[in-house]
């Protein structure tokens, strides 16, 4: 069977060396909850009991599914919701459902607004319109081999450790089947197609310890697989137990039998994988180092993004999430600083949702806080005249958060061999960085 881990790391480092102090780190299966944040309406595998919040509002049923599929939502565009899209407005009715299956619904004809179908998913809604929409079947995600030029660090017949660059997906999500690392890698191990099958497809931009994926091989793709037989079962469970997020780069491990999975995972549990994440952040968190123990949990105002929130300890909303953090360089006259991260838990963007948390988004990371403008308004007063406009033409070209998986170490899970790798951060965080010293 097919087996994929992806391992980001935190852990400690020496700023001008990149030299790594790894420490220890834990992973967590998916915990399938569904729940539904409508007000009005839902139907299907949910109900409403009768209760009402805490705002006089029906309090809607939280149940556990794997799948959206068949849920129903019913609800009155209420005044002044201004000008949305219908795509988006669905999208925050129902909590936790990716925006690609609801534009999936309304392309298949399940959208009613005001009676009438409507199939396209920019169609803008406005106070007072009817919404019935009904969620669709799963589709399956056929993963295709693909040829790639990979990264890679190490392999032997059990395991596989790649340092994905930055903008590469680890694996395929709907609207995105194809040029993700899951691609490259069955071209690269020589084996068959496989498909997401039975779950909701995570979308590209999550990264996270908690979520498992799971694929299945397309019936009758393993004609003519000698040396992978064992793959040929009914279903592969890839265990993207750490993915990382599409703007990061870094090392990932991916295990190529069951037993290494197994094994991985183990080490994984008992917090034995060495791991080391570093980033650059806007600002220099106050104090220098220290832990953030702050739940972490979708921020319900934007679906793409996880934020920190205080006092609300594995609620439906926000669960768990403990960082420890070190300055290990102050940059740009205290513009920007460098930091090395250890991880507890491995909650979805953890890292980029605690950073904002102490006031200094990652660098590069417009969805969290730490905006070109953010960046520039701390760079150009603490920058000599004469190197202003390269600084602006670096902010310019950020197009990522500085955030890199350093290191990674782990116990071999078919020889015990102590493994331990490390690759240095890629050309243009490197290339920030050096800009970031001349400053002073």
């Amino acid at each position: 069977m097919l087996w994929l881990h992806s391992c980001t790391c935190p852990g400690a480092f020496t700023a001008k060396s990149f030299r790594a102090s790894p420490a220890f780190f834990s992973a967590r299966g998916r915990n399938h909850e569904f729940p539904l944040g409508v007000a009005r309406t839902i139907r299907g595998c949910c109900g409403f009991d009768g209760a009402l919040g805490s705002d006089g509002e029906p309090e809607p049923v939280f149940a556990k599914r794997t799948n959206y599929a068949g849920v129903r939502l019913e609800e009155t565009v209420e005044a002044g919701s201004g000008k949305l899209r219908l795509d988006s407005w669905i999208s925050s009715r129902i909590n936790g459902i990716s925006r690609a299956r609801v534009q999936s619904s309304i392309r298949a004809g399940l959208v009613h607004v005001n009676g009438r179908v409507v199939d396209k998913v920019s169609f803008n809604v406005k106070a007072g319109d009817k919404i019935n929409c009904t969620i669709s079947e799963l589709q399956q995600l056929r993963a295709e081999p693909e040829h790639m030029e990979l990264d890679i660090v190490y392999e032997d017949e059990h395991v596989l450790v790649i340092n994905k660059p930055a903008h590469m997906v680890v694996h395929p999500a709907p609207g995105n089947t194809s040029g993700t690392l899951v691609n490259g890698i069955l071209h690269h191990c020589s084996l068959p197609n496989v498909e997401i099958s039975n779950k909701e497809a995570l979308s590209e931009t999550e990264d996270s310890d908690d979520d498992f994926d799971s694929y299945s091989i397309r019936p009758g793709s393993c004609e003519g697989l000698q040396s992978h037989s064992s793959m040929c079962g009914a279903s592969v469970r890839p265990g993207i137990v750490h993915r990382l997020d599409k703007g990061t780069s870094g090392l990932l491990v991916v295990a190529k039998d069951e037993h290494s999975h197994i094994h991985l995972s183990e080490q994984f549990k008992l917090r034995t994988i060495k791991r080391v994440y570093v980033s650059l952040t806007v600002g220099v968190p106050s104090p220098t180092a220290g832990r953030v123990e702050v739940p972490v949990g979708r921020d319900p105002n934007n679906r793409l993004r996880m934020t920190a929130v205080a006092g609300s300890v594995n609620s439906r909303k926000a669960r768990y999430a403990a960082s420890r953090y070190k300055v290990t360089e102050i940059l740009a006259k205290g513009a920007c600083a460098l930091l090395e991260w250890k991880l507890e838990t491995g909650r979805t963007h953890q890292i980029r949702a605690h950073s904002k948390y102490l006031g200094v988004p990652l660098l590069g990371d417009e969805v969290y806080g730490g905006t070109k403008s953010m960046a520039l308004s701390l760079l150009q007063p603490r920058t000599p005249t004469s190197l202003r406009g390269q600084i602006v033409q670096m902010v310019s070209r950020l197009d990522r958060p500085c955030l890199h998986a350093l290191t990674l170490g782990f116990r071999h899970p078919h020889t015990g061999e102590q493994l331990h790798f490390s690759c240095q951060p890629p050309a243009d965080f490197d290339e920030i960085l050096s800009q970031l010293r001349t400053i002073g």
